[in-house]
């Protein structure tokens, strides 16, 4: 009879220590930005890169804490496969892709089509295409072109902008969505 009172105690201790825990992080998670409150507590990114078949499934951020060996492995995924240049991916981008990907409730990975671009690649790109940017933020690891074989351009383009956290481009002919983290503005049809 004693036993049963102690693990009851040490179960009401337990519940009531992460009661107190909850209601001292309340504060801080309801004035995170509005992108962040949909990537919640631990934040993961899936994606797959029909170019180089590679596939990536992994936890990058986990109760205001950003994994460094996650983030150089995500670094090294989103890199210029043309040349295979690295560059350091801005984290915003990667929370406003994981935001928009809880948002549309999809176990799908993204399909990464384009993450950092080389100067190179990109003036190659501008070269054949007017759509490409100059000074792209592809340039500075802060933006993702993205595409789910199960949601439509209109619905990843208004998960996206649910975000308020950078750009989004909608590039219907091309089937993708383009998220960056500079200044909250859209575009594309």
């Amino acid at each position: 009879m004693t036993d049963q009172s102690s693990t009851s105690v040490t179960r009401r201790a337990l519940l009531g220590a992460f009661a107190a825990t909850t209601v001292v992080a309340a504060p801080t998670f309801s004035n995170a930005a509005g992108f962040l409150r949909g990537a919640g507590d631990i934040r993961r990114l899936t994606m797959a890169s029909p170019r180089t078949g590679e596939k990536i499934d992994t936890i990058y951020w986990i109760e205001g804490e950003y994994i460094k060996d996650a983030v150089r492995e995500i670094n090294l995924f989103m890199r210029d496969w043309r040349t295979n240049d690295v560059h350091n991916i801005d984290m915003r981008t990667m929370d406003i892709m994981a935001a928009a990907h809880n948002l549309m409730d999809v176990n799908e990975p993204y399909l990464l089509l384009s993450g950092y671009r080389s100067p190179k690649t990109n003036a190659m790109l501008r070269s054949r295409s007017s759509g490409v940017a100059k000074n792209s933020r592809h340039l500075r690891g802060q933006a993702a072109d993205l595409r789910l074989n199960s949601r439509s351009v209109n619905q990843m383009f208004r998960a996206a902008s649910a975000c308020r956290g950078g750009g989004v481009g909608r590039y219907s002919g091309s089937n993708f969505v383009h998220m960056d983290c500079g200044p909250v503005r859209s575009w594309g049809r």
